[in-house]
C-alpha cells in the first residue's frame, strides 16, 4: 500500500475523533464512517481502518470492496482469523463480532449499502470476486 493511501487513512481516522465520529473534510465528509481495528491475521498487531457503514437492525454493516480490486482487503482476512473487534462511530468505542454475511441477507445489505453509497455499485463492475458483506455485532460489555 501507498504511504500517500495510509496517510489518507491516518489523517482522516484522527478526524473521525476529534469530531465525534464525523468527518470534517474531503471524500468521506457528511457520510456514516466508523474506525475498524482487527488484529492482524500474520503479525498480530492492531491495524486501524476508516470504512463506510450503513446500519441493519441496530448493527453497523460494512463491505469488503478495496474499490473493486481482485483481491480482498487485508482488514477482511484479519477479521476472518480474529472476528472480535473493536469499532469507534459516532464518538464511541466498543467491541463486537464481525460476521460475514451470506444467503438471502447478503444481496439485500449489499443493495442497502450501495444505495446509499453508490460507488459501491461501481466496485460490482471492476471486479469477478464476491464483495463481501459483514455484519459488526455489538459484544455487551459485563
Amino acid at each position: 500500500m501507498s504511504s500517500s493511501f495510509n496517510d489518507f487513512n491516518r489523517n482522516l481516522i484522527k478526524d473521525l475523533r476529534a469530531n465525534g465520529g464525523k468527518a470534517t473534510s474531503g471524500p468521506f465528509k457528511d457520510r456514516d464512517v466508523l474506525i475498524l481495528t482487527t488484529t492482524g491475521a500474520k503479525s498480530g498487531e492492531d491495524r486501524e481502518t476508516p470504512l463506510v457503514y450503513t446500519w441493519e437492525k441496530g448493527h453497523h454493516v460494512i463491505v469488503a470492496s478495496k474499490g473493486g480490486a481482485p483481491t480482498h482487503p487485508s482488514w477482511y482476512h484479519n477479521l476472518q482469523k480474529h472476528p472480535t473487534v473493536t469499532v469507534e462511530a459516532s464518538g464511541e468505542k466498543f467491541k463486537a463480532h464481525a460476521k460475514v454475511v451470506d444467503g438471502d441477507d447478503y444481496e439485500r445489505l449489499y443493495r442497502q449499502h450501495a444505495d446509499i453509497n453508490p460507488g459501491f455499485w461501481d466496485y460490482r463492475q471492476k471486479t469477478t470476486r464476491k464483495i463481501p458483506v459483514i455484519l459488526l455485532e455489538r459484544i455487551d460489555q459485563a
